[in-house]
């Protein structure tokens, strides 16, 4: 594609004058890294990172049937959440495969209900099955319930991670320090036209931040003088492997149950909540055999990347993500694998020229700075 026709995000101009390494990532003109990879990773793990994500879509769901047509969509269901708080939650198909992954905010106040963060590929099919159920909904005297989506393309979405996040956000926004203080893990709040959750996607402390694009260039400098350094998609990607965390279109797909994806807590099978999706889970669950998504340490020179092959003692498995672990220093993957394979057991992966020994682990590999796993 060329460049010209890639979307790009308000802070476009300023990653380029910042030197920024570019790439298409989705259609999107997004930086990798802003000079070193690994030192963003680090700082990330050490001190704090900040990241420009307003590809990922805002949709804000209000109406009086946004919360019986999301308990109708959602693996998980909203009413397990109060206001102020976030469900982590997939869109499945029919068959039980995995439309996408994505948080919902339940506001607090205001009348908007709800706020889904939408992965940036597959937004547009995002809201258009949603829209598509929304007309769907059930009837009553007055007709279907009323629902009103808003894509947010006005919005732009900041991410501050690591240890020191909340002092650099203190000392670039003190307001919006305050704010974001009081906030439990996975709660969110407003601060004027900003909101603010304690989320993210490193298994470190911090923020993801929605703000009115015209504002985003402001802040991302006031957080990177504040000392935040400024990241990108690879840091992004290394940090998201090590704490295990799932990403759509490598670990997750639509063709693929979240049963066997590193994500069946985001699937709530309660009594009298039906779902799309549910009745093809319950089949999968009835059935066994579900191939289990775990972690691996190759203990041998060399790469873990997606698709290489796996063979245990049990069957065959396969890579759905791998890479160098800045933290631990070995290769690290996550895999989908025969359920009878167990934590410990040494696996042989199949890299580009050789079979590499590798032992299974839990998958996740890095929290708040620790290593999770044994190397040996």
């Amino acid at each position: 594609m060329n460049a010209r026709l890639l979307k790009r995000t308000p802070l476009h101009a300023a990653h380029l004058a910042a030197g920024a390494r570019m790439v298409d990532f989705g259609g999107w003109d997004m930086p990798l890294h802003f000079g070193s990879q690994i030192e963003e990773h680090h700082a990330v793990r050490r001190q704090a990172g900040a990241f420009d994500v307003s590809h990922m879509r805002v949709l804000d769901v209000a109406g009086a049937g946004s919360r019986p047509l999301l308990r109708g969509l959602l693996s998980a269901d909203v009413d397990r959440r109060s206001p102020g708080q976030a469900l982590y939650s997939c869109l499945l198909n029919d068959a039980g495969g995995v439309l996408d992954d994505l948080i919902v905010y339940r506001s607090e106040d205001g009348p908007v209900q709800y706020r889904a963060i939408l992965n940036a590929a597959t937004a547009d099919r995002d809201i258009g099955w949603i829209a598509q159920h929304a007309e769907r909904g059930p009837q009553d005297p007055q007709g279907p319930p009323a629902v009103d989506l808003a894509s947010r393309d006005d919005l732009a979405i900041l991410a501050l991670q690591g240890p020191q996040a909340l002092a650099v956000l203190f000392r670039a926004q003190p307001t919006l320090g305050v704010a974001a203080a009081g906030l439990k893990t996975f709660h969110c709040t407003r601060e004027g036209a900003l909101f603010v959750a304690r989320t993210g996607y490193t298994g470190e402390d911090g923020f993801e931040i929605v703000l009115p694009a015209g504002q985003a260039q402001g802040l991302w400098e006031r957080l990177l003088d504040g000392g935040a350094r400024a990241c990108g998609l690879g840091a992004r990607d290394t940090l998201r492997l090590e704490a295990g965390m799932s990403l759509y279109g490598q670990d997750l797909e639509e063709t693929i149950s979240p049963l066997e994806s590193g994500v069946a807590h985001a699937v709530d099978l309660s009594p009298d909540r039906p779902f799309i999706g549910r009745a093809a889970l319950e089949r999968q669950r009835a059935a066994g055999g579900l191939r289990q998504w775990l972690g691996l340490v190759l203990l041998e020179r060399g790469v873990l990347r997606a698709h290489q092959a796996v063979h245990t003692a049990h069957g065959e498995g396969q890579v759905t993500s791998g890479t160098y672990s800045p933290t631990l220093q070995v290769a690290i993957g996550l895999a989908r694998l025969p359920p009878q394979v167990a934590v410990g057991d040494r696996v042989e992966v199949r890299l580009r020229d050789r079979p590499a020994t590798a032992k299974v682990v839990m998958p996740r590999f890095v929290r708040h700075g620790k290593p999770l796993v044994s190397l040996n």
